[in-house]
Order: C-alpha cells, then sequence, then structure tokens
C-alpha cells in the first residue's frame, strides 16, 4: 500500500494555516478535480477523494489536533472514516453549495444572500442622432423613454394596500430550498430556488390591483439630457437613477444613451481634428488671394500664397473639435483642391494660349525635374 500525503501538503497550505486559508484552498482544488467538471478522469476523482478526506480531517478542530500529535494514525488508519462501502464517510450530508457557486459564478442563492434585500433596477438601453455640429458643440436633448416605475399603491412589495406579505411555507421565507441527492461520492446537498416563492421567500396573498402583482407600472416620459460638446460617434453616455425602478426598495438602474453622430457636407473627424477641402481657381493658385474658410464656429480669413500647389494642406489652430469636459480643442486642417476651368469659351483658350506662351520653364519646377530625370533614365 502506498504512504498516504500529508493532509497540509494535499491542500497546499503551511500547518499554521487558519481556517479561512484552509477553506478558500479547498474550494480551489475541488473545483479544479470535481469529477462532475472532469468525467472518465480517474485521475482527478482519486484527487478530489484525497483533497476531500484532508479536508473532512484538517475542518475538524479535535481531528486537526489529533493529526498534529500523531499524523494518519490518529485517523484509526482510515484518514476520517475512509471512503468505503457507503461513499465518503465524513461526507453524508455535507452541504456542497458553496463549491457549486464557485463553479458557476454564484447563483443567486447561496446561504447568505437575502432576497429580500434592496436590489438596483435594470438598465435602459437607448440611442438617439444629432448632427456634425451639435457633436462638436453640444446639445440639450429630450429622450422620450418607457420605464419600470415602482407602485405607488403597494410600495413596490405587489400586495393590495393594506395587506402584507407573508412568509412562504415551504422555503420558510429563506428563498431557497435544499436538496438533497445521492451518488457515488455520498449524499450531496445542494440550494435551489424556491419554486413556490420564485426565489422571493415571500407569498402575495392579496396581489395590488393598480400594478396586477407587479410591484411596478410602465410608465412613458421625457428626460432633458445634456450631450457635452466633443462626443464622438458610437459613445455612449450613462445617465445615473434613470433606469427601471429597482427591486424591494433598491436604486434605479441607469439610462445608457448610444450617440450617432450624422455626417457632415463639409467637416470630416479625425480624433480632435477637424478635416475639410477647399476648391480654388486656377488663378487663385497662381496669384495668391484671400479666401474664406469655414469651420465650426465660422468664417475665417486666410491668405493663399502666390504659387500655391494642388493638395497643399494648412492648419487652423485651435479650430478643431473641443475635448470633452476640457477647454482644449484639436485643429483644423484645410486642403487645397485646384478646380481645373471647363466649358471654356474659344476666346477664353486663346486667351490661356497666349498667357502660356509668356512662360518659362523657370515656371515650371517640377515640370522640368521631371524632364530631366526621363532624359537622364533613356540617354542611351
Amino acid at each position: 500500500m502506498s504512504q498516504k500525503k500529508d493532509y497540509y501538503e494535499v491542500l497546499g497550505v503551511d500547518r499554521g494555516c487558519t481556517e479561512e486559508e484552509l477553506k478558500k484552498s479547498y474550494r480551489k482544488l475541488s473545483k479544479k478535480h470535481h469529477p462532475d467538471l472532469n468525467p472518465n478522469d480517474t485521475a482527478s476523482e482519486d484527487k478530489f477523494k484525497e483533497i476531500s478526506e484532508a479536508y473532512e480531517v484538517l475542518s475538524d478542530s479535535n481531528k486537526r489536533r489529533q493529526y498534529d500529535q500523531f499524523g494518519h494514525s490518529s485517523q484509526g488508519g482510515g484518514g476520517g472514516g475512509g471512503f468505503g462501502g457507503g461513499g465518503f464517510g465524513g461526507f453524508e450530508g455535507f452541504d456542497f453549495g458553496d463549491i457549486f457557486e464557485g463553479f458557476f459564478g454564484g447563483n443567486g442563492f447561496g446561504r447568505n444572500s437575502n432576497p429580500n434585500s434592496p436590489k438596483v433596477g435594470e438598465d435602459i438601453n437607448q440611442s438617439t442622432v444629432i448632427s456634425f455640429l451639435e457633436a462638436c458643440k453640444g446639445v440639450k436633448k429630450t429622450i422620450n423613454i418607457a420605464y419600470k416605475k415602482s407602485c405607488e399603491s403597494c410600495r413596490g412589495n405587489g400586495s393590495e394596500s393594506g395587506t402584507s406579505l407573508e412568509s412562504c411555507g415551504q422555503c420558510k421565507g429563506s428563498g431557497v430550498i435544499k436538496v438533497q441527492q445521492r451518488t457515488a461520492f455520498g449524499a450531496i446537498s445542494s440550494s435551489r430556488a424556491c419554486t413556490s416563492c420564485n426565489g422571493k421567500g415571500k407569498i402575495i396573498k392579496k396581489s395590488c390591483v393598480p400594478c396586477g402583482g407587479r410591484g411596478f407600472k410602465e410608465e412613458i416620459s421625457d428626460i432633458n439630457i445634456d450631450i457635452p460638446a466633443g462626443i464622438d460617434h458610437g459613445q455612449t453616455l450613462s445617465i445615473r437613477n434613470s433606469g427601471h425602478a429597482g427591486l424591494n426598495g433598491g436604486p434605479r438602474g441607469d439610462l445608457n444613451l448610444t450617440v450617432s453622430v450624422s455626417a457632415d457636407s463639409l467637416f470630416k473627424r479625425k480624433g480632435y481634428d477637424i478635416i475639410c477641402e477647399l476648391p480654388i481657381t486656377y488663378m487663385q493658385a497662381v496669384l495668391g488671394d484671400d479666401v474664406v474658410v469655414p469651420t465650426i464656429d465660422g468664417k475665417v480669413k486666410y491668405s493663399i500664397s502666390a504659387g500655391t500647389q494642388p493638395g497643399t494642406v494648412f492648419r487652423l489652430k485651435g479650430k478643431g473639435v473641443p475635448h470633452v469636459n476640457s477647454r482644449s480643442k484639436g485643429d483644423q486642417y484645410v486642403e487645397v483642391n485646384v478646380e481645373v476651368p471647363k466649358n471654356m469659351t474659344k476666346a477664353q483658350k486663346e486667351a490661356l494660349r497666349n498667357f502660356e506662351n509668356l512662360l518659362t520653364t523657370k515656371n515650371y519646377e517640377k515640370r522640368e525635374s521631371f524632364f530631366d530625370k526621363i532624359k537622364n533614365m533613356f540617354k542611351d
């Protein structure tokens, strides 16, 4: 027969560990090796038995004291009653509720939960559409919402005014019932929501007429919301205590408002900067000119330099989108687009040819450089 491992080593704790440390380690290991989560895995099954045996001894103060003095021999050679015959000797009727909550993240029916404690109401998710300028400047919007409001007649408990809720006889007001099931590992107890009261622990004998025993009514109302300057497309605002009513006197949930920003015919946004295109004439590009540039704050004047090339970009500092809840602002970048004239008359064409004849290669630096490169490429 193989030598039994030290119980402290099995649970991965020190000999001087506290009960809380012992329980925490046991929960973690039990979850990892539980047969239900490791089907057809004999190694995990054996490990689970070993962990359970160690915890059954060390969690009992008397057995632990004896084990610390005399080792495994203090347990009659069986290490806590052994696992033969009728299953786990020390686990008959053991409550695995805490372990199952660890497996599945908690189901709300743990021994420490109170079904009648105040609970926050559900959130309301809604959306609204605003213009580009409204997103840049900020805007006050009126949003129409439908929400659950606590019934004033029954104060949210669903019972007719003047009457009170009665404790559920099935679960004795706890909201949970214990179910015991015999398995290959012995009798295991678990907690479930009481079906008689739906986990509430209380039963309505006479329902409130205005709300039909639900404890709330549907309300439709308008709410004014300040959308801050600088908000971007797809961002969500959370308005506290504007959602559905809470349960058992709990606070209302939140209103989550997702903002969609319409596209603009002049401006495009990139982060907190604004991009726009400025069409200018051929002569404006050649000779330079004072032009008017649109911004979200109104029109501004800008001097185009003589000889400005197509695609030139200039910056208007501080004319971009405001940072949310800040005095900082982005910039505006203006791209120059030289518009080539179309639908010219015979006289216009002739005048343009005369003008062209007056120009030399010095007036076309890029063109001259380009043809020089071609000559060098094919000079052989």
